[in-house]
């Protein structure tokens, strides 16, 4: 698709894991290595949000500005980076993460005049797979300035389209593809699956 960066966030601790999920395998590639299969699949820029250090091997590296401020300093360095309008934000910890999916949802994006299109599914919104625009940035930026790193303050801040979940089962999409790997149990889960 023309016109979209795909970023993958891999800049985390993974403290609840204990080691660094990026580099677990599934399906016989690291978590890192399938987002980035899966960003191709629909974008030719893709980058890593993270440490150039740890992941440079792996593609073109995005540093946060702002270091230690958990995936809104990935968010904010992504859209200080980009050169596109619409920029999907995708969480490395997403393995059952889909092509279709993101496809559709950068169509959502298109269609929309929102600065932040953010799916609503398993219980919450899913600001790590999310769409977000330029614009978006200064309103991070602050919110950076004032140790707030929640990035659910963002839809308050600017102008934000939720994707209710039953439009996205409407659409034919599992929402198991929203699962995310944070411990090693739900690692396990996932594997033996």
């Amino acid at each position: 698709m023309d016109g979209v960066t795909v970023f993958v966030l891999a800049g985390g601790h993974s403290s609840r894991m204990g080691s660094d999920k990026a580099l677990l395998h599934f399906g016989g590639v690291t978590l890192l290595e399938r987002s980035l299969q899966t960003g191709r699949a629909i974008a030719e820029k893709v980058y890593i949000a993270g440490p150039r250090q740890r992941y440079g091997q792996f593609a073109e590296v995005i540093e946060d500005i702002y270091p230690d401020c958990g995936p809104l300093g990935g968010i904010h360095a992504a859209l200080s980076a980009t050169e596109t309008d619409l920029n999907l934000m995708l969480s490395v910890d997403m393995p059952l993460m889909t092509p279709g999916f993101l496809e559709w949802l950068v169509r959502q994006a298109c269609a929309s005049r929102q600065l932040i299109v953010v799916p609503n599914a398993l219980g919450g919104l899913q600001p790590l797979c999310a769409v977000y625009r330029p614009p978006v940035r200064p309103a991070a930026e602050q919110a950076l300035k004032r140790g707030d790193y929640k990035i659910s303050h963002l839809f308050t801040a600017v102008s934000t389209r939720q994707i209710s979940q039953e439009e996205i089962a409407a659409a034919g999409f599992s929402l198991e593809i929203f699962r995310n790997v944070n411990t090693s149990e739900e690692y396990e889960e996932l594997v033996r699956q």
